[in-house]
């Protein structure tokens, strides 16, 4: 990977810090931030109106959507629903699908998943909808495909599921997942938020009945995306005005509308992805959208590998070090997301220790208090977590790891 022309692209990385909190969040595209500028000075008008601002207001964020459709691998634009977050666009999803079922209906959630995909569902219990728990294996710290057919029956409605933990990084195997949940009758909702980053999303190869993530951790700006079957998100009851029906798909699912500037910024990570594709590789006129984004993320995992691991391997040489995940770097196995904790130091001594070398790293429970708590961590404040992404460099691991061995 050309490191030099990705950083580039990055006007926060010109400064003299080094970022990895990024499964946090991760620095914007310079691209992102001229299309919302481009976007606020040009075309800052209510759509649906005769003149002639509106119309190309509504030809461009009509252009955006139908490019973030081709991102995913949707079938359609209208599969793609736009939220100012994950977890509002999942509470979103929750209220409607839920109107479809009956008391005593169920819902799988796991213990490893951000609590945008679980507390949407629990809430559910007080419409009288059980909801049962996936619990991760203590030991593999993995999910386990026979834990999951145990919970599995004819009242099964959903199973919610992450598609990389936010804290331990690992990679669950979707596509055999939902196998396993539509050979039972029921629907997947993945939440797709620690994947995405790092790794190129095809909703189709996954066959996901509802897939999200959050652009503001994909390199853009505070907004998300749900993706939803087209026939399933036509069954879903508006929560839009009273007037909005439910052939009004996706508009019946974003209430007050979605943000037109960053909506429309998005095309700058889109392009970003063609332009890495373009200086890595010899570009074929006959290749298309998907193949040249496989490639590009296949570089981008690659990369990822050799930053995590320099890292995992120094952490594994550290005997009071427990990684709290896969120990091994393999990119199929799982993403550069890195957490750990210590036998003697809490994790937020060993955090702030960190912080006046201008290096952000991060420590606590990541709203995955289920794993939190399931992996009795509580009492450490949580784990120590070093999210890397494609634009940190080997240079940068290496200057973390000198700072670990003062302290550790």
């Amino acid at each position: 990977m050309d490191i030099e022309f990705v950083r580039e692209q990055f006007p926060a990385l010109k400064r003299d810090f080094i970022f990895m909190d990024n499964a946090g969040g991760s620095q914007v595209l310079g691209k992102v931030i001229e299309r919302i500028s481009g976007y606020l000075v040009h075309h800052n008008v209510q759509l649906g109106a005769s003149y002639k601002v509106s119309v190309e207001a509504g030809e461009k964020l009509k252009y955006a959507t139908s490019k973030i459709s081709q991102l995913l691998n949707a079938s359609r634009p209208e599969e793609v629903v736009i939220g100012s977050s994950t977890t509002l666009l999942l509470r979103i999803l929750s209220l409607s699908i839920s109107k479809q079922w009956t008391k005593g209906d169920e819902v799988i959630v796991t213990d490893t998943d951000h609590e945008a995909n679980v507390s949407p569902w629990m809430d559910l219990k007080k419409k009288g909808i059980e909801v049962k728990v996936w619990k991760v294996n203590p030991e593999t710290l993995e999910l386990e495909l026979d834990d999951l057919r145990k919970l599995l029956n004819n009242r099964t409605k959903l199973v919610a599921v992450s598609h990389a933990s936010n804290v331990l990084g690992t990679i669950n195997p979707i596509k055999k997942i939902a196998e396993e949940v539509h050979n039972a009758g029921a629907l997947i909702c993945v939440d797709g938020v620690a994947y995405a980053p790092h790794r190129k999303v095809d909703v189709k190869e996954l066959d996901a009945d509802f897939y999200t993530f959050s652009w503001y951790k994909t390199y853009g700006p505070h907004l998300a995306v749900m993706y939803g079957k087209y026939d399933l998100l036509l069954k879903l009851d508006s929560l839009n005005h009273y007037f909005i029906g439910k052939e009004e798909v996706p508009y019946k699912l974003q209430p007050g509308n979605f943000n037109f500037e960053l909506t429309y910024s998005t095309l700058g990570i889109i392009e970003y992805y063609n332009e890495i594709y373009r200086r890595h590789f010899n570009p074929k006129k006959d290749e298309d959208f998907q193949t040249r984004l496989t490639k590009t993320f296949g570089l981008i995992a690659s990369h990822e590998e050799k930053l995590a691991s320099i890292l995992l391997d120094y952490l594994n040489e550290i005997p009071e070090i427990r990684i709290i995940g896969i120990p091994e770097a393999a990119a199929g196995r799982r993403v550069p997301t890195i957490s750990f904790v210590h036998s003697n130091l809490k994790s937020d001594e060993i955090v702030e220790r960190v912080d006046g070398h201008r290096i952000g790293i991060r420590f606590g429970d990541f709203y995955a208090k289920k794993l939190i708590q399931a992996l009795n961590l509580e009492e450490k404040n949580g784990v120590v977590r070093v999210s890397l992404v494609h634009y940190n460099t080997q240079k940068e691991v290496r200057k973390l790891i000198s700072i670990f061995k003062g302290i550790f």
